[in-house]
């Protein structure tokens, strides 16, 4: 049996507001494994943020451990989880996130500078996952000359360009209409059939039904979690 790719036991997460706190995670358990396709769901207030931030390793959990590929980043330092964000997971946000000077091949690139690799092979990945997406013909184009859908297939292109343990996906189709939003959905699905981990979080149904898994959270806890097939 292989290891769960995520693995966490106990995650609680509190936020002081003024004299008080706020408990938005009470006691997560979860687990993972490679080649999941997972969606995230829940109301406003639900946690599911907080959750994917923990994911992400945007954030640390108050209490419980979090075991991410055989590492503990619980406990990790910001400039530990820093490094591990950058080789580990490739996200994917609703606001697209790219820097607008910047040509999309540019955009892309840019994890690669962090992690070290030097132009020619960073050029050369970049290139590749955005043929990859279906952008082969619009690498030379900046943001403001890409239609939102464009936009949203490169910065999946830029998630996957590290070669991550898992692609985290914040309500990627939430700035999108409903034809483009069908288009970026199967993105994913070809991204998963690939055998990389994907890991949604929405408040859509029909997005979330192209997971194979939905887990719902409900006041900080997880209420369901089941196979969608």
């Amino acid at each position: 049996m292989s290891q769960p790719i995520i693995n966490i036991k106990g995650i609680t997460r509190d936020f002081p507001l003024g004299n008080e706190i706020v408990y938005v995670l009470k006691g997560i358990d979860l687990q993972i494994n490679k080649g999941e396709y997972v969606a995230l769901m829940g109301p406003s207030g639900s946690g599911k943020s907080t959750l994917m931030n923990i994911l992400g390793c945007l954030d640390t959990p108050t209490s419980g451990s979090y075991i991410l590929n055989g590492k503990d980043v619980s406990k990790m330092e910001d400039d530990e989880l820093a490094e591990i964000r950058n080789k580990e997971i490739g996200f994917v946000f609703q606001t697209f996130n790219l820097m607008p000077r910047t040509t999309a091949l540019d955009n892309v690139a840019l994890p690669m500078i962090y992690a070290g690799h030097n132009k020619e092979s960073r050029d050369k990945r970049a290139t590749t996952v955005l043929t990859q997406v279906g952008l082969a013909d619009r690498m030379d184009h900046k943001p403001n000359q890409l239609s939102g859908g464009q936009r949203q297939r490169v910065a999946v292109a830029r998630a996957l360009v590290n070669h991550p343990s898992i692609i985290l996906a914040d309500e990627p189709t939430g700035n999108l209409d409903s034809k483009t939003s069908v288009e970026i959905m199967n993105l994913f699905d070809e991204i998963h059939a690939n055998g990389n981990t994907v890991i949604l979080v929405t408040h859509e149904e029909d997005i979330a039904r192209h997971a194979h898994r939905i887990i719902r959270l409900k006041d900080g806890m997880i209420e369901s979690d089941n196979p969608n097939r």
